[in-house]
């Protein structure tokens, strides 16, 4: 039986004293960190440098920190609200942001919180760039000792569910061993809050080592506070729910854009006749594009979908309860076959009724609302959600590859990226002076998938430009300095403008078809450069029809779906009250226009002069009702003018 204890010094204690030497240590990414183990473990070794520490993980959550007067005043009743005063930030993320690890402790990750981290030299030397799939077999490489994980615990404390996190323990373990090395210490942090999913994320308490049980209070979980999804982020969901295909199957990421295309997917289902008069109106004509007409559609769910992601996040949570996700599989090749040939009977559709999944996924990552649906889940559904090892998941060689491939027909496979070349190479993870944003995970992984896959597809989803010092550039480039998605692999590419298409194509019909979603100002240049590059001939311009490519036509096209509620600001619901909601509009169009110093002066200028009502409680809510002081006049009077341009 494993060693138990309520104290987390004697747990270390018993750590240190049962592994001899350095600390090579595994800790999961995300929620199933252990943040109080880690912590006590941190303060342990740091007055220790008699005892070297390597901890090898990912994600390292981090809750948000306001830089400037208003940045404060609005996130820190938010986060404390969201977080509660008693969440252990991770003592050495704090150390990172500083660059001030001592010299004995290293921290690698192979995936950054995103952008958390772009100005620490400590962080970005010691990036590993991975596939997610590979991690296991770099821990083994690494000679890891120890890995440690929050879990869930039934009532007795027999059974452990590793819950949020079954991606890379099992396969870590089994890794290291296969290499010669000794097991791993396994040691358990038991957290309440944890939802408990039972099947392969459930083990016997005796399969660890150390089981810790802290005692109250219990810090929440780190929460991913749900984002306002704006016109282009719309748009680009929209487009991107004309590639699925009933009864096929679904991956998809997180942010903004995720959350817009499970709305569409939910709308396309639920309210069909709305659903095609967005499109009708967004873009006249889509259900005959070649690709959706090959790879998608634009009907409802009669069969629903399979959902096969690394990651479980909210849209998933809208897609089960909108019946969107039914589509069940089984882990029998035979009955799947069946299934596919169309010769199932009655006896397999009532084993695939009754022990059938029809989610999978590696770790899940949300809101408060998302891990209290997961935790209150009813029977059925929970035994239709499955956990399992990210090997399982994101690549077909890691189990029975004819059984995956039978389960994933049809695959559409979504997720983000940061720019993209005319030629098809994307950009996801890194600047081309190196430092790292994010990480690789497992895009890389999916997008292959969708070229083994003889019915899969890759979309990649962007938005067209971003705002830099207060300009609009494209996302939308010629070349870039640093690739994470080679372009040998181009498949899909959305932008709030259109679909385009290049598997297959040559170079010449990628260069057209890219410039085509890319922002009418920036198309131009584009086709120009490919030009002088010869992938395009001399004659090629623009199409009048391309002109349309603004973010002020794009604005005046789902003005009436804005404000009939066909596309709520939080289509998967808000952590933010109705008053933070105004506040954070304002926030984003103050910034928007004082990001240039031009930009600021002009924005201070217009809020001096400024007359009209303010929002009487927004400005009590960031404490600007009655300001003292220059500096709180001026803020005031400048979120008074947000307010009330964004009202």
């Amino acid at each position: 039986m494993p060693d138990r204890f309520t104290s987390l010094h004697d747990a270390v204690n018993a750590m240190l004293a049962r592994i001899d030497g350095p600390l090579r240590v595994g800790a999961p990414l995300g929620i199933g960190k252990p943040h109080r183990l880690l912590n006590a473990l941190y303060e342990r070794i740091e007055a220790d440098p008699s005892r070297p520490l390597s901890l090898y993980t990912a994600l390292s959550l981090d809750p948000p920190r306001g830089r400037s007067l208003l940045e404060q005043r609005f996130l820190d009743p938010f986060v404390e609200r969201l977080y509660g005063p008693e969440f252990p930030r991770l003592s050495y993320v704090a150390a990172q942001k500083r660059d001030a690890l001592p010299a004995h402790i290293e921290v690698e990750e192979f995936y950054l919180q995103s952008g958390a981290l772009l100005g620490s030299i400590q962080a970005q030397r010691s990036y590993a760039s991975l596939n997610y799939t590979h991690v296991a077999r770099a821990l083994a490489d690494r000679g890891v000792n120890c890995i440690v994980q929050k879990v869930a615990a039934n009532a007795d404390g027999s059974r452990l569910s590793l819950s949020s996190n079954t991606d890379l323990t099992f396969d870590a373990v089994d890794a290291i061993v296969a290499r010669g090395l000794p097991r791993p210490l396994l040691v358990a942090e038991i957290d309440p809050h944890l939802p408990w999913l039972d099947g392969v994320a459930a083990v016997d308490a005796n399969w660890f080592d150390i089981v810790i049980a802290p005692p109250a209070p219990h810090p929440p979980l780190f929460a991913l506070p749900r984002e306002p999804v704006g016109d282009a982020d719309y748009a680009i969901g929209l487009h991107a729910s004309t590639l699925v295909r009933d009864g096929g199957t679904l991956q998809i990421g997180i942010g903004a854009l995720s959350d817009a295309l499970c709305h569409a997917l939910v709308l396309r289902h639920t309210d069909n006749a709305a659903y095609r008069r967005v499109l009708q109106a967004l873009a006249p004509g889509i259900e005959t594009h070649p690709a959706v007409v090959a790879s998608g559609g634009l009907g409802p769910f009669e069969q629903g979908l399979y959902g096969c992601s690394e990651m479980i996040n909210e849209g998933f949570r809208a897609l089960v309860q909108a019946g969107v996700l039914r589509r069940k599989v089984v882990d029998d090749q035979a009955l799947m076959q069946r299934v596919v040939d169309g010769d199932a009977d009655a006896d397999d559709h009532a084993r695939l009724d009754r022990d059938g999944e029809f989610l999978h996924g590696a770790f899940y990552l949300g809101s408060p609302d998302f891990y209290d649906w997961l935790r209150t889940l009813d029977d059925a559904t929970r035994r239709g959600i499955g956990m399992r090892r990210v090997s399982a998941v994101n690549e077909l060689y890691g189990g029975n590859e004819t059984l995956e491939r039978l389960q994933r027909r049809d695959a559409r496979f979504f997720n983000t990226c940061m720019m993209a070349t005319a030629l098809g190479a994307a950009v996801s993870d890194g600047l081309e002076d190196g430092r790292v944003v994010s990480g690789v995970g497992g895009q890389y992984n999916f997008v292959a998938m969708a070229h083994a896959l003889p019915d899969a597809r890759s979309a990649l989803l962007l938005r067209a430009t971003r705002g830099v010092q207060g300009r609009a550039m494209s996302n939308l480039r010629w070349n870039y300095g640093h690739t994470t998605i080679p372009r040998h692999l181009r498949d899909v590419y959305v932008t709030e403008y259109g679909i385009a298409d290049l598997r297959g194509k040559c170079d010449e019909d990628c260069v057209v078809a890219m410039a085509a979603i890319a922002a009418a100002p920036f198309q131009q240049a584009l086709l120009d450069e490919a030009k002088a590059s010869g992938k395009l001939g001399r004659d090629s311009s623009a199409p009048t029809a391309w002109q349309r490519n603004t973010p002020a036509h794009l604005r005046e096209t789902l003005a009436p779906f804005r404000r009939d509620g066909t596309l709520p600001d939080y289509p998967l619901g808000s952590d933010f009250t109705a008053v933070e909601q105004r506040l954070v509009r304002a926030l984003g169009w103050l910034k928007a226009r004082t990001a240039t110093r031009l930009g600021l002066l002009r924005t201070i200028g217009t809020a001096l002069f400024a007359t009209g009502s303010a929002d009487g409680d927004a400005m009590e809510r960031m404490r600007l009702h009655a300001p003292t002081g220059v500096s709180e006049r001026l803020h005031a009077r400048l979120l008074a003018l947000a307010l009330r341009r964004t009202a």
